[in-house]
């Protein structure tokens, strides 16, 4: 009987994983700031049209899809409408990092971190 439970527990958490791995998400970007994101969509597709339908600006774009990673997307806060920068990567930290160095090598001279997303953690 206590074989059987740990068979059970055991299949029950490969299926939890399994769930995990299939998880997507997106972010999108447009101009002015604007942004829409997703995560925990069972497939890219959905997680980018997700991320689209939330992006409230003109000329909104996907600059990531996700599969266990995360972005982040910064802009210039002295003038949303001028610098910005995105970046993905395998770590959180890593992501942010990057968008603010992509914001500041833009000409942003007070980027601040306006969203960020993981996925598939």
């Amino acid at each position: 009987m206590q074989r059987v439970s740990r068979l059970l527990f055991a299949a029950s958490l490969i299926a939890c994983l399994n769930v995990s791995a299939h998880a997507a998400g997106a972010l999108a970007v447009g101009s002015c700031g604007a942004y829409g994101e997703a995560h925990d969509f069972p497939n890219v597709a959905a997680a980018r049209a997700a991320a689209l339908r939330q992006c409230r600006g003109e000329q909104c774009q996907v600059v990531a899809t996700l599969r266990g990673n995360c972005a982040a997307f910064s802009v210039d806060m002295a003038n949303a409408c001028g610098a910005s920068g995105y970046a993905s990567g395998p770590h959180l930290g890593k992501a942010q990092n990057a968008a603010l160095k992509s914001c500041y090598g833009k000409g942003g001279k007070d980027c601040v971190i306006r969203v960020f997303v993981c996925d598939g953690r």
